[in-house]
């Protein structure tokens, strides 16, 4: 009887992570720990077979590194998330071979979090997250992290001027 409950319990798990995250990617999870943050939305996650994989935080573009606000971003994402358990939802890959994701730490979601703080834009060219441009627009009512600046400059046009 002990194994025939265990064996639910075992199939309502995965019936629920494939409800919560649709037919589509229920097999696109990667599970591990973050060991390395590079910037304000790409982090690295070793995986239980000790594999690395650099994940570009889906849905939102922090500033860059040389940028203003880039060191406090990468700060902020590493307070939240380094040498922590994470859970990411993948989305698929870009063309620098990085998976692009969603990353959660105990059902939070850090993407949306580093919005929330203004430590990350919206990256409406690529957002599908319905969720984020109210944060969004929160954080800046609010002057939060980046949004304390008078003007700042979205990472895509930081990128453009270099």
């Amino acid at each position: 009887m002990e194994i025939k409950a265990d064996h639910l319990k075992s199939k309502a798990l995965v019936l629920t992570v494939f409800f919560w995250i649709g037919p589509a990617s229920a097999d696109t999870v990667l599970q591990g720990q973050v060991v390395r943050i590079l910037d304000g939305d790409t982090v690295e996650v070793l995986d239980a077979g000790k594999q690395t994989h650099r994940v570009r935080l889906a849905n939102i573009d922090a500033p860059e590194r040389k940028q203003a606000f880039g060191d406090v971003s990468r700060q902020a994402l590493a307070a939240m998330a380094y040498r922590r358990q994470v859970l990411v939802l993948d989305e698929g890959g870009d063309r620098y071979g990085r998976r692009i994701g969603v990353l959660t730490i105990n059902g939070r979601n850090v993407n949306a979090e580093m919005v929330a703080q203004g430590m990350a834009w919206v990256y409406t060219q690529y957002n599908n997250d319905k969720n984020l441009p109210t944060l969004e627009a929160r954080a800046r009512a609010g002057k939060l992290g980046l949004w304390a600046d008078i003007h700042p400059m979205a990472p895509w046009d930081f990128r453009h001027s270099r």
